[in-house]
Order: C-alpha cells, then sequence, then structure tokens
C-alpha cells in the first residue's frame, strides 16, 4: 500500500494564480479538473484569494473567472484595501452543517476558535467602507479593463526581447521573469527592484520575477509610466552584467 494517496489526504490548497511565486497562470482547465478530483476521491478543495479576491481579475474572486466552487474560500488584503489587517473565510454548506451538527452539548460553542483582534470593529469598518467603494465606482469591472492594458503594454514592451524569459499577465497583475545572473539566483530580479524603486515604481520581485500589481485606480498613463521605467530598469540590468 502506497504510504500516500487519496486515502489520507484531507484537503488541497492552491492559489487560483500563484501570486505569491510570481504570477503563475494555471494551464487551461486545471482547477476544472482539481475540483473532479477532489470530489471523486472526497478531498476538500481550498483556495487561497488573499490576491485574487475581491476583484484583481475583474470579477469577485479567482472561482468565478476560472467557474469552480471550492470548498472552503480563504480571503485579506482586498476586502480593506490592504489597509487594515482583515482577512475571512467562506465555506460551503456541507462544511457548515458538519459543524454544526457535529452532537457537541447545548452549551458547547460549534467551532470554538477565538483570535486577539477577531471582529475587530476598525476592521470591519474598513471592510465595509471598501465593499461599498468597490461597488459604487465598479472598481471590480475596471480593474478588467485596466488589466488588459497592463497586460497588453507588456507584451509589446518585452516580448522576444534578450533576457525575457517569459511574460505572464491575467487580470491587473503581470510578471517579467529574468535571464538570471550565473550563481547568483533571484539577484538580477532584486536588483532591478531596488531601481525600480528609487526611480519611483514599486514593484516585486519573486525569485527571478518582476511582479506588478497596480490598484485599480491605475490610470492608462500610469501604466504606460510604470511599463517604461520596468523596461529601462531591466536594460541597465543586463548593461552592467
Amino acid at each position: 500500500m502506497p504510504l500516500h494517496d487519496a486515502s489520507n489526504v484531507a484537503a488541497i490548497i492552491v492559489e487560483p494564480i500563484a501570486g505569491s511565486a510570481g504570477w503563475y497562470v494555471p494551464p487551461m482547465d486545471y482547477l476544472k479538473r482539481l475540483r473532479a478530483i477532489c470530489d471523486q476521491h472526497g478531498i476538500l478543495l481550498i483556495f487561497d484569494e488573499v490576491i485574487t479576491g475581491f476583484g484583481r481579475l475583474g470579477v469577485n474572486f479567482g472561482a468565478d473567472f476560472y467557474g469552480v466552487v471550492p470548498d472552503m474560500l480563504n480571503f485579506a488584503k482586498c476586502v480593506t484595501n490592504g489597509v487594515i489587517p482583515l482577512g475571512g473565510v467562506v465555506c460551503r454548506e456541507h462544511i457548515y452543517d458538519a459543524m454544526m451538527n457535529a452532537g457537541n452539548p447545548e452549551h458547547m460553542i460549534e467551532f470554538f476558535h477565538g483570535y486577539t483582534y477577531s471582529g475587530h470593529p476598525v476592521a470591519c469598518a474598513a471592510a465595509i467602507a471598501t465593499l461599498n467603494l468597490f461597488k459604487q465606482e465598479d472598481l471590480f469591472a475596471r480593474a478588467g479593463q485596466m488589466g488588459q492594458l497592463l497586460g497588453h503594454a507588456l507584451h509589446s514592451a518585452f516580448a522576444g526581447k534578450a533576457g525575457i524569459v517569459s511574460i505572464r499577465t491575467l487580470g491587473l497583475a503581470g510578471a517579467i521573469e529574468l535571464m538570471p545572473l550565473a550563481g547568483l539566483p533571484g539577484k538580477r530580479a532584486y536588483d532591478v527592484f531596488l531601481d525600480c524603486f528609487r526611480q519611483g515604481l514599486l514593484v516585486r520581485p519573486a525569485g527571478e520575477n518582476i511582479v506588478l500589481c497596480p490598484p485599480y485606480i491605475v490610470s492608462e498613463s500610469q501604466i504606460a509610466q510604470m511599463v517604461e521605467t520596468l523596461t529601462a530598469c531591466i536594460q541597465r540590468s543586463f548593461a552592467a552584467a
């Protein structure tokens, strides 16, 4: 009998798009196939939507974008505009019912947990205000529209250029993967990050990747400025090597 198989896997946790690693977009229908495998073996599918949740892909969640319903969905960051820490979990009815009908005594809390800052009123107020602005200004749709402009700008600037390994864009985010410096993994991307910061552009280095994840209110001219600055910084990096 194998040491690990479906019988001893309780849950699978994935980001709809691997944002922290460098904005790696999954293959076509990957998440639908993963959903089918989990259903076949009774495994919970959990989506980490801290980055993709609340509009980054132009819709509510990555689950909506890919048409896949997870058993649990974790969110944070965008729900308060990233200003005040707040996170939450959404679960399907069968998980809720299992917790509520566990057969505990009447006086017991069904799902006992407690954190120092649970239900923090300032964080909750920030979330409500942020969600209202999302709706009033139709920012999810705007993020989807500006994401197309960002993707076009990045591909136009870097496609086929020397030293560029790949360009990955979807929604209002994108990544440029760079050829590494020999024997110094991650050093080139980190140097480009520092150069961009000195030029007034904040990007995120992730391994050999430079990730851009602008706010939903970014303008077309600001996207052009971001890509122009990043282009110059990457060119300086290769010229100095």
